[in-house]
C-alpha cells in the first residue's frame, strides 16, 4: 500500500511538473509571437507612411541637387516652430488659389494658413496620445481626436486616410511612436481674415 502511494504521489508530482513545464513553453511561445506582430505592425506601419506621402507635408525639408530633400534629424516634425511664417498675398488666396511653402509644411488658401502637424514621438507631437485618439483623428477630422476640439485643416486628406482599416491605421501609429522625438510645437491656424 505505502509503495501504491508512493508511486501515484510520484505520478502527479511528474505529471504537475510536465503541465507547467508545458505551459510556460507555450506561454514563452506566446510573448516572443506578440513581440514577432508588434514589430511587423511596426514595419508595416513604417511603410504606409512611406507610400500614403507624411513625409510630403509633415517633413520639413532643403533644396538639394535633386529638389526638396527630407531634413533627417526633423523628419516628421511638422512645420518648424523657428521659421518665420511666410506672407501670402491674401488677394491671390481671393481669387481661390490655394498657396504652399517653400517646403510644403504650410499652407495657404480659402480657411487661412494651416501648418503641418509634429508626428514625432515627442509630447510636442504624438507623444502622449493614445491609440483610440490617433484613429479618432484620422477617422473623423478632428484635431488631436478630441470632441469639439477644431477639424483638421487642408491639405490634410484626413477624408481619403479614413477609409484605412482599423489595423492600418494601428500599424502606422505604432511606428509614429518609434520616430525619434523632436521638440517642435507648430504653429496655431492663421484664419484668413488675420492675413495681411
Amino acid at each position: 500500500m505505502k509503495k501504491s502511494f508512493l508511486f501515484i504521489a510520484a505520478l502527479i508530482v511528474v505529471t504537475t511538473v510536465s503541465f507547467i513545464a508545458c505551459n510556460n513553453d507555450k506561454a514563452g511561445e506566446r510573448s516572443t509571437i506578440v513581440k514577432t506582430d508588434s514589430v511587423a505592425q511596426v514595419k508595416r506601419g513604417e511603410y504606409l507612411v512611406s507610400i500614403v506621402g507624411c513625409d510630403d507635408c509633415h517633413s520639413p525639408k532643403r533644396m538639394g541637387e535633386h529638389g526638396p530633400e527630407i531634413i533627417p534629424e526633423l523628419r516628421l516634425s511638422g512645420y518648424p516652430s523657428t521659421r518665420p511664417i511666410q506672407k501670402a498675398d491674401s488677394n491671390v488666396i481671393k481669387q481661390g488659389w490655394v498657396l504652399m511653402g517653400p517646403d510644403l509644411t504650410s499652407a495657404v488658401g480659402p480657411w487661412g494658413v494651416s501648418f503641418a502637424a509634429n508626428l514625432t514621438s515627442d509630447v510636442t507631437g504624438i507623444g502622449n496620445w493614445k491609440e483610440e485618439s490617433f484613429i479618432k483623428s484620422i477617422r473623423e477630422g478632428k484635431l488631436k481626436g478630441l470632441d469639439g476640439s477644431r477639424p483638421l485643416l487642408p491639405p490634410m486628406p484626413w477624408f481619403v486616410y479614413k477609409n484605412m482599416t482599423d489595423d492600418d491605421l494601428k500599424a502606422i501609429f505604432a511606428y509614429l511612436k518609434t520616430v525619434k522625438p523632436v521638440d517642435n510645437v507648430v504653429p496655431r491656424p492663421v484664419q484668413l481674415a488675420d492675413i495681411k
